[in-house]
């Protein structure tokens, strides 16, 4: 997906009834049918995006869809975490997908069941054409909550916005910032901050990194010691390894596990998602000692120059808090535009963020942990998480 599509977009905004029955189920070639209420603008269906081939077909031609809208990311979700993926629908079985809204069930005893749209992305587009569309697909969701057996539905569009009769409420803001590259790559350099950027990049150039990109299993090892370290200094658990290996087995050559050496010793490291006319920025990690010699900013130079090179036209830095300043001043400095994403819930509730006292704990505890236990508890808590 090009977020510029997105910009150019706008606002959805929808009024349709909602429903007061929850739905029922029927069988069909594709995955399950559901016929929703008879009060709806449109009957509405689920299918497994895994074993439906209408779905990578319509993510393959819709401008508008993303790396996480992918048959990949879903699978590397399901054999992770064990989440079972579906897409909401108003097509029928048979017939080509026009629109598409997927979820992901998240059956939690600790956080509680529900829907999100999607674990673990930054942002996950509603595929429809229009704001009738989108109320019906979120109305047909907003009943399993109705129905007492699920906690909640979220979603996370960039440019769509429910209705107020879905009943949806604004939960979180973030903002995620993209590179365009159809620049000249001289065009890109000196877009970048002088001091902050390009001076950074020609002391990792000084300094003479070297530069490695690959999924070997080598790589994997160097990227999760990195990994654990930065997540320690920011005391927070490490995602499960299995994830990674998960993500390597379902991209392939579209994932590449990029690594800065100094003198045999690594610095940096990032891993990235190739959708489409994009490269994604997902994943990057460092160590503090070594951050004098600029390996995040020749990991993401390098990356640029690549993703020209294969002819991608956008380059995704991914998700940001907008309390983080300093994280949104580094990506800024790329020369990059913001789109805001606007997460949602049905029904209200509290923003996902831990509390002062949580975070304080968390800040006592993580750096004295030993790397095995910090690694254990990403592995017990990050399925509850999603």
């Amino acid at each position: 997906m090009s977020l510029r599509n997105l910009r150019q977009r706008g606002t959805l905004s929808v009024m349709t009834p909602p429903f007061d029955s929850a739905p029922t189920p029927r069988s069909s070639a594709t995955g399950l049918a559901v016929v929703v209420n008879s009060d709806a603008c449109a009957t509405t269906y689920e299918i497994d995006p895994l074993c439906d081939s209408r779905w990578d077909a319509f993510i393959a031609s819709h401008p508008r869809s993303s790396v996480f809208h992918s048959a990949k990311w879903l699978r590397a979700l399901q054999t992770t975490y064990g989440y079972e993926p579906l897409v909401v629908t108003t097509c029928s079985p048979g017939a080509a997908l026009t629109n598409g809204l997927v979820f992901c069930r998240v059956k939690s005893w600790l956080t509680g069941p529900r829907f999100v749209s999607l674990p673990f992305a930054d942002y996950c587009e509603a595929l429809v054409s229009s704001s009738d569309e989108m109320d019906d697909l979120l109305l047909h969701m907003k009943q399993y909550v109705d129905s007492g057996k699920w906690k909640y539905v979220e979603i996370r569009p960039t440019a769509s916005q429910p209705g107020s009769q879905t009943g949806f409420s604004t939960n979180t803001l973030y903002s995620i910032h993209c590179l365009d590259l159809r620049k000249s790559t001289q065009e890109l350099f000196h877009s970048f901050h002088k001091d902050c950027v390009q001076r950074k990049i020609r002391r990792a150039e000084r300094e003479k990194l070297h530069y490695e990109e690959g999924t070997s299993e080598t790589l994997l090892q160097t990227f999760y010691r990195l990994l654990t370290i930065t997540r320690r200094r920011q005391c927070l658990p490490t995602q499960p390894l299995v994830w990674f290996r998960q993500l390597i087995a379902a991209f392939g050559e579209d994932l590449k596990i990029r690594v800065a050496t100094k003198d045999d010793l690594a610095v940096a490291s990032i891993l990235t998602l190739a959708h489409k006319s994009s490269l994604v920025y997902k994943y990057g990690c460092s160590d503090a000692r070594f951050h004098k010699f600029g390996g995040m900013a020749f990991l993401f130079w390098n990356s640029i120059l690549q993703a020209k090179d294969q002819g991608l036209e956008e380059f995704e830095m991914g998700r940001s808090d907008p309390g983080n300043l300093g994280l949104i001043a580094f990506k800024e400095r790329w020369g990059t535009v913001a789109t805001q994403v606007t997460y949602w819930t049905y029904p209200r509730r509290p923003a996902a963020t831990l509390s002062a006292g949580q975070k304080a704990i968390l800040c006592r505890a993580v750096p004295h942990m030993p790397t095995f236990v910090l690694r254990t508890v990403g592995d017990l808590l990050y399925r509850h998480a999603g």
